[in-house]
């Protein structure tokens, strides 16, 4: 009897410690983008270093609409992350969009690399400058995409209202590339990390091409919103572009929701820095994330993420 109670109280136990140690893990739900942009291949990279570097952490990554999606998902409890573009600043602080309803949960953990904006055209659209949108079939993202709120913005500061001017059509990276190459479209406007595969498959194929954004938008854009900035598109980064592309750009961040546990995003932080190489290995654009650049992140940091940039110097 006393060793059966002995069996029973070691099976208890057991069953104690599992119980206590599943309980333990901490979930982290990744929102990224379209399957066709960079933010998924690159998030999946960081799931997998996570998983295999960081104990007690079961990280999933999940494809999106994008930015303003990632924001819904997160303020809803249905993700501790996400990849998030320059429209985080407007979230946080209630501008725009979110005018009223500012997303205070939202804490940067890692600045990522520019993502410039990419005015794409067809061949034999007659389109020669941003102004000869009107009247024409225009990709400007998928719906709840932070290219949504971008073309938009663009197309405003162009003096072309994307409800009345435009035949607006609400397609991710992929769909933008596929589009183009059935001939369903006259022009994308496009935002994401140069090389992104809906951009290089329609350039390939020859069904589009990058043209300049006017400089006087550019000015308005960089004047009347600090989180952009003047970027050229090198020459020969897609097929058959010759010549260098004007355009403008704004950082984009991995960010995290605030009661995620300090320790926890410390260690997050830490271990994309030290396998680095890994997300460099999906796109080269991952050489621009560097701790210095955290300057850049123009919203709160997460606790965890500070302490990380403290302790390596970048930080006081």
């Amino acid at each position: 009897m006393k060793k059966g109670l002995s069996i029973w109280l070691v099976a208890l136990a057991s069953a104690a410690f599992l119980a206590g140690s599943a309980w333990a893990v901490t979930f982290i739900n990744l929102a990224t983008g379209t399957t066709g942009g960079m933010y998924y291949p690159v998030g999946a990279a960081m799931v997998k270093v996570w998983n295999e570097n960081i104990s007690d952490i079961n990280a999933n990554v999940q494809s999106t609409g994008g930015t303003v999606h990632n924001i819904q998902l997160m303020g809803n409890g249905e993700a501790e992350a996400g990849f998030m573009d320059h429209n985080y600043y407007s979230a946080y602080n209630g501008l725009g969009k979110w005018e009223g309803n500012p997303q205070k949960y939202i804490r940067g953990m890692v600045p990522l690399y520019p993502e410039p904006v990419q005015l794409m055209v067809a061949p034999n659209s007659g389109i020669k400058t941003v102004y000869d949108l009107k009247g024409k079939k225009v990709s400007i993202g998928a719906v709840a995409s932070g290219t949504e709120v971008t073309a938009r913005q663009l197309l405003n500061l162009a003096g072309i209202d994307p409800d009345k001017d435009i035949k607006a059509e609400n397609l991710g990276v992929g769909d933008t590339g596929r589009a183009f190459a059935d001939r369903l479209i006259d022009a994308a406007i496009m935002m994401g990390a140069l090389g992104q595969a809906g951009v290089v498959e329609a350039t390939t194929l020859g069904v589009a091409y990058l043209i300049d954004i006017p400089d006087e938008v550019i000015k308005k854009a960089v004047s009347q919103y600090s989180y952009w900035f003047p970027f050229t598109i090198p020459a020969g980064t897609y097929k058959g572009q010759e010549e260098p592309i004007k355009t403008y750009a704004g950082p984009n961040i991995i960010a995290v929701h605030e009661k995620l546990p300090e320790d926890l995003v410390y260690q997050m932080t830490k271990t994309l820095f030290e396998h680095k190489e890994d997300l460099v290995a999906v796109t080269p654009q991952m050489e621009h994330m560097v701790p210095e650049n955290v300057e850049q992140i123009v919203i709160p940091l997460h606790p965890g993420a500070e302490r990380y940039y403290k302790e390596i110097g970048v930080l006081k």
